[in-house]
This record gives C-alpha cells, structure tokens and sequence, in this order.
C-alpha cells in the first residue's frame, strides 16, 4: 500500500477540518459550487466521484461479468438487505430514538421530520461510492457492477412504495431527473470511459493495464479526499449552528450502518460467499444513495425541514463510518501464506 491508502483515515479526517474551515470562512465559494448542480445533483461533487470510481471501472472484465449469474447468492444478499430489512430497521431506530429515548431533547414535529428523513436515507442505497468501498477492500468489480445495476433497477420501482408506506403518505414522488441523471454520470459514462481505456491498454500491451491502474490509485484517494471537503464544506455552517441536533440524528444513523453491516456480513458467512464477494455486498447495504434522498425530502419537506437536515447528516457521517467498516473488512480478510 502507498502513504496515500496506508493512512487514509488521516487523510480524510484532515479533509473534514479543512471542509469546515473552510466553509466558515470561504462560505461565498462553497454557495457558488453547491449551486452547480443538476437535479439536486453536483456537478463539482460527480466529477471528484468520477476520479474515485473510473480506476475500479477500467478493471471490470466483461468476459467475467457474464459469470455472476452462476454465483446468485451474494446478490440475493444484497437484495434482501437493501429491501427487505434496512428501510425497516432504519424507520424502527427513528422512532426508539426520536419518540422514546430522545423525546425531552426535541419537540414533536422536529422529531417527525428527522424520522422521515432516516427512512428516506434508509430506501436509497448507495450507487456511486459503492463502487469506492469495493476498491478499498479489493472486491470483485464485476460483481459489484452487477450488484449495483440491479439495486438501481429495483429502486427505480421499489422506492417510492416503500418510502410512502414507512412514511405513511401517499404522495412520495420519485424525482427522477435526479435518480436517472446520478445513474449516467455515476455508472454508465465512467463504466463507458473505463471499457474504452481497458481495451486500448490490453492491445497495447499485457502490462499496461496493471500499470495504468496502479498509477491511477493515488487519484482516486484525492478524488475521495476533494469530496469530503466539498461536502463538509457546503454544510459547515449547519454544523456549527447546530451541533447538538447533528449529534442526535447522527446516534441512530451510525447505529443503523454498522447493523446493517453486521447483519449482512453473518449473512454473507452464512452463505459462504468468497471474500472479494462478502465485503462489497456488506458494504452496499450500508451506504445510502444521498443525492435521492435529499432530493424527495426537500421535495415532500422544504429545504429548511428537519427531514432535509437529517438526509444531510447522513451524507456527514457515511464517509468516517464507511472507512471504519471497510477497515473491518479488510482485517477479516483471510491471510494466505
């Protein structure tokens, strides 16, 4: 491992302070990049996404990606947790929390909105970073390809029922210039670039795709870096004005992830899936789809709305709380001798 992978955890902690620093005293630069976005999402943001995820496309061999099919059981996983358990457990912690263990601290209607927001983080697992997290614990990027093009396929159907029933409304709109926008940029034109560029590199030689993506990887972790103070950089002043709520949302949030991840990982155990299989299924379940989620709470909300900070308190704790799970899963790697 290079100094860039080896203290990661460091880098991007530095990368929070520096968001936040930032963001209190360059607060007009930050308002100028948030506001390039399409359909809630940032254009600024996708391309530092782009840099982190097109290494691990260029090394999706599409004469394996065929083969997934024999291997069903880590993307039954996947799944199983995404729909039939998260959505559910996140909108159970919301209320133990919010109505019961956090009820003194915040007022009826807040409480309502953070655990509305929770349940629209819960319903919107993650695209783009998925495929970071799977990088960082070497998973296999086939696999992972296809995982994530089948969440997005069920999401596309599934999210809006779901969300509407936890909610217990019956306008939930599905915004779907964001959802299909987030697709293209974040997997189909960088899944595109990465094709292209893996069969000029395997025509020019047999070591110029190893080489290429070995020089890349210090990229990709800028890219991650750049995007954490960007993030904590458009919400510095929210944390500041409001740490203690931050704080109370944040309690159940990283309760839920790690849950998730343990849930999934006794799963993947379970079924005895290979190891580059079990750590990117694991991680898929835990991360959220942010930009979906912001979205329909703004939408059904307001801007200003508990449900809107709550789904932004999510976007603030995933990165910390994904680096420690993948930490995890890379020291439960098996040793080979």
């Amino acid at each position: 491992m290079g100094v860039f992978e080896r203290y990661l955890t460091v880098w991007v902690g530095l990368g929070i302070l520096a968001g936040v620093g930032l963001g209190l005293v360059m607060p007009d630069v930050f308002q100028t990049v948030a506001a390039m976005e399409i359909a809630q999402v940032n254009l600024v943001v996708a391309v530092f996404i782009w840099i982190m995820i097109y290494p691990m496309m260029i090394q999706i061999d599409w004469h394996a990606v065929k083969d997934v099919g024999k291997k069903p059981q880590g993307l039954m996983l996947t799944l199983v947790v995404n729909w039939l358990i998260k959505p559910f457990t996140m909108a159970a912690l919301g209320v133990l929390f919010f109505q019961y263990v956090f009820a003194g601290w915040v007022d009826p209607q807040s409480a309502s909105e953070y655990i509305a927001g929770m349940i629209l983080l819960g319903v919107a697992p993650c695209t783009a970073m998925v495929f970071v997290w799977s990088q960082l614990v070497k998973g296999d990027a086939n696999y992972t390809l296809v995982q994530v093009s089948v969440n997005d396929l069920i999401m596309v159907v599934a999210f809006a029922p779901i969300a509407a029933f936890l909610l217990g409304v019956t306008n939930v709109t599905v915004p779907w210039e964001t959802l299909l926008l987030s697709t293209v940029l974040y997997v189909v034109l960088p899944l595109l670039a990465g094709m292209t560029t893996r069969q000029l590199l395997v025509k020019r030689s047999p070591t110029a795709l190893g080489q290429f993506v070995a020089s890349l990887k210090p990229w990709s972790v800028v890219g991650l870096i750049a995007t954490v103070v960007l993030l904590f950089g458009f919400q510095a002043g929210t944390i500041v004005e409001k740490p203690g709520v931050i704080a109370l949302i944040a309690v159940p949030l990283i309760l839920q992830s790690y849950g998730i991840f343990f849930i999934g990982w006794w799963g993947a155990k379970w079924l005895k899936l290979p190891h580059d299989i079990a750590g990117p299924a694991c991680l898929i379940g835990t991360s959220n789809f942010f930009e979906l989620a912001v979205a329909v709470a703004i939408s059904l909300f307001g801007l200003n709305s508990g449900a809107a900070l709550a789904t932004v308190v999510g976007v603030l704790v995933e990165v910390p709380v994904m680096l420690s799970l993948v930490a995890i899963v890379n020291a439960w790697k098996p040793r080979t001798v």
